[in-house]
């Protein structure tokens, strides 16, 4: 059910782009480019986007789990991360490869000619998942505090909708918009590889993937000490 769900939106959005390229030249794109575009962005929600809410942290808090996972003798950032990678192996086979044999075989997709594009693009692809991971792992380590993060999962889903290139071509943004998108690392979970999958952009472009990866590990691990002096569970 969700393989076809999410099918359907993509060929919902390749029939919206189909109608803005009538009598429009739709830049270095072209009308098969966007339309390769929005199916491989369709394909990779899969892997960069739909991860597990807060890493499960916030149901951890809820029962209590939490504490026995800060005092397991595994570093609570790592067990976590493993688990959510199992999640999006399998989410890749099972989701991402049938989505995008679907839209191979119903779409005309640009299909990329050089074994090396492929690596580059998986490269580019486990670098966005990575930050994704980081990024749930924050939201569910504010379940401490708060005992409920799953609206900052929501606002950051619609900020990653908006400023990471899913929905609309960065550079066709409002200049502002895309100062705003640019300074983010949203670009790398879709924008990025995409454009590297197309054929649009070289590996230098993977460098600010490396360096927000890099940011994020060190504020993960930072806010996992936190953790570890001051656990409050359920106000207790």
């Amino acid at each position: 059910m969700h393989n076809i769900a999410s099918a359907l939106f993509g060929l919902i959005y390749v029939s919206v782009w189909t109608g803005i390229a009538e009598g429009r030249s739709l830049g270095e794109y072209g009308l098969n480019g966007i339309i390769s575009y929005v199916a491989f962005n369709q394909a990779s929600l899969w892997v960069a986007a739909f991860l597990n809410n807060g890493l499960g942290m916030e149901q951890s808090v809820r029962t209590g789990q939490i504490a026995l996972d800060l005092v397991k003798p595994v570093h609570l950032f790592y067990h976590l991360m493993s688990k959510e990678w199992g999640q999006i192996a399998y989410q890749f086979v099972y989701k991402f490869l049938p989505i995008y044999a679907l839209y191979f075989f119903v779409l005309p997709l640009h299909v990329p000619s050089s074994v090396t594009t492929y690596l580059w693009t998986a490269v580019a692809l486990t670098l966005a998942a990575y930050i994704s991971i980081c990024l749930n792992y924050l939201i569910g380590a504010l379940a401490l505090w708060t005992t409920e993060s799953r609206w900052l999962y929501w606002v950051n889903y619609a900020f990653s909708m908006l400023l990471s290139g899913f929905l609309i071509p960065i550079e066709w943004l409002p200049s502002w918009l895309a100062a705003i998108s640019e300074a983010s690392f949203y670009p790398f979970l879709h924008y990025v590889p995409t454009r590297i999958y197309l054929g649009m952009e070289t590996p230098a472009a993977l460098t600010g993937s490396v360096i927000w990866c890099a940011l994020f590990t060190a504020l993960c691990l930072a806010v996992t000490g936190i953790m570890r002096r001051k656990v409050e569970v359920q106000g207790g």
